[in-house]
């Protein structure tokens, strides 16, 4: 039977106040800073003498505001130096599999596009041909979109005049072909908040890829879900699209991003 560790109540309170001053948009009063950790404000007062002497919370002289201090920022900068995304986002596939049913991938944007990093393929999927070091295209695949709706326009415009000349030239009716298509396509991924091809990479798969974020809000990888067309929920709001964009918005918030 497990048993709740014991603990020292007064540094939880007091990290209320760290808390708050992390999550606010800048410096914040006294009065503010004690309302927003729940608190009077001089029982706050006497918490922030502690932190300020730790370096964990700062005063400015001039406003009377506090904020974070210089302590507080090489322990966030120390978290962010050892924080490895894509390990985070390995631990938790297995259980998202489990929840979903349905093969699940990692990729990353390497030198040459989106690439596969890492697969996990549910017992239930049907066969796939794609293999890890596979660079997914902008165009035709979930993956693919998603990158191309969050990274840097400069960094993918060289391939994306590439397979809009090639899907013109194939004559793609499923594929934007013309900028001005291709600009709705990724504002609708950004909309709806990650990407969905139904039939469009491979015939009778479905795809979605979900996008994580770092505390800078970079999209540093995608969540990728696929499986049979037969057998995936393709909604936006189906259990599929909801369970992926709940795993990678956690993530997301691990990682320290709070967009």
């Amino acid at each position: 039977m497990d048993k709740t560790r014991a603990g020292i109540q007064s540094v939880e309170v007091g990290f209320a106040l760290v808390d708050a001053l992390a999550r606010a948009s800048g410096p914040l009063m006294l009065r503010d800073l004690a309302a927003a950790a729940g608190m009077s404000a001089a029982k706050a007062h006497r918490y922030l003498v502690s932190f300020q002497r730790l370096g964990l919370v700062s005063q400015d002289t001039a406003s009377a505001r506090y904020d974070l201090g210089p302590a507080a920022l090489r322990m966030g900068l120390a978290a962010i130096t050892r924080l490895d995304a894509v390990k985070l986002a390995r631990e938790r596939l297995p259980a998202l599999m489990q929840h979903i049913g349905h093969t699940l991938a990692i990729a990353v944007w390497g030198n040459h596009g989106p690439t596969i990093v890492h697969w996990e393929e549910s017992p239930q999927s049907v066969t796939v041909n794609l293999r890890l070091g596979d660079v997914m295209p902008l165009l035709s695949s979930a993956t693919g979109r998603c990158f191309a709706a969050h990274v840097s326009r400069e960094a993918i415009a060289p391939l994306l005049r590439t397979e809009l000349a090639r899907a013109r030239q194939l004559g793609r009716t499923d594929l934007p072909r013309k900028q001005a298509e291709l600009s709705q396509l990724l504002k609708d991924v950004r909309a709806h908040g990650m990407a969905r091809v139904v039939d469009t990479l491979l015939p009778g798969i479905a795809g979605f890829c979900a996008p994580v974020f770092d505390f800078d809000g970079h999209m540093v990888l995608g969540i990728v879900a696929m499986g049979s067309v037969a057998t995936v929920d393709t909604a936006w709001n189906g259990a599929v699209a909801t369970a992926l964009g709940q795993a990678a918005r956690q993530l997301s918030h691990e990682l320290g991003h709070t967009g």
